[in-house]
């Protein structure tokens, strides 16, 4: 199964390096990055630029890139996926904590079944080397509020073409709306490896700040109704339950996840 990693980027010259330095460091063998820039202004084209040079002559893992405006993130996510080739797709603008991430994700769904549409893990949020919050995903469904961690998930490539792309008409939601849709169908499995492979930038487009918490919470209740799911307020109100008890204010370092 070739994996198509979907990296969406604009001026994030500190923090792409991490990025790239964890794709670089995965031991699958059949990969590409595909990595859209809207147009960035502080040397991240540059850094780019080199790491498709540097994995130019790379056996597993091709660069495919483009920097251009665009819409936004969801609109530039979309952009990526049909940039993409690979069999299993993944948003991938954050950290993958160990080699075997990507392996480890890939295995699982190649061994969930019939009905297994993709695979999951654990997630945390890091500011620096500091875990602010753990998401311990388990599995369940969304009448219990639950939803995978949108940055930790692999999906077939079918997913995408069944279900369509990323609605850019959400500010902060588009990926929950996105994973509602296919989601809401419980004959849809996802497989769930129990251990955290990713780590997120903390400060993220749904949870940067009150005011885009609040848009998330407005437009999570609005995916739920638009897509037909029963008590989308009462499932709304369990899932805001859940986020806040992920919350943890330990200072652990990030390494120890």
């Amino acid at each position: 199964m070739k994996v198509s990693l979907l990296v969406t980027v604009y001026n994030v010259r500190d923090s792409l390096p991490v990025t790239l330095a964890s794709i670089e460091a995965q031991d699958y063998e059949d990969m590409e990055a595909v990595i859209v820039d809207g147009g960035s202004t502080d040397g991240t084209v540059e850094l780019i630029r080199q790491f498709a040079a540097k994995m130019a002559d790379r056996q597993g893992l091709c660069v495919r890139w483009v920097s251009e405006p665009d819409e936004g993130l969801y609109d530039a996510m979309n952009k990526a996926f049909r940039m993409s080739t690979g069999d299993v797709v993944a948003v991938c603008n954050d950290i993958l904590c160990k080699p075997n991430a990507v392996s480890s994700l890939v295995d699982a769904l190649r061994s969930g079944g019939p009905h297994c549409i993709g695979a999951h893990s654990d997630l945390v949020y890091v500011e620096g080397e500091k875990i602010v919050r753990q998401w311990r995903m388990g599995q369940g469904r969304i009448s219990q509020g639950w939803m995978p961690g949108h940055p930790t998930l692999f999906l077939r490539r079918q997913v995408y073409e069944k279900y369509g792309f990323y609605d850019t008409s959400y500010r902060c939601a588009a990926d929950y709306e996105f994973m509602v849709r296919f989601l809401k169908d419980e004959r849809n499995i996802l497989a769930y490896v129990p251990e955290v492979l990713v780590a997120m930038f903390y400060g993220g487009t749904s949870n940067a700040g009150l005011g885009n918490y609040l848009v998330s919470f407005k437009e999570g209740y609005q995916a739920l109704k638009k897509n037909g799911v029963p008590r989308p307020l009462w499932i709304t109100l369990k899932r805001t339950l859940r986020v806040l008890l992920q919350f943890s204010h330990s200072g652990r370092e990030a390494g120890g996840a």
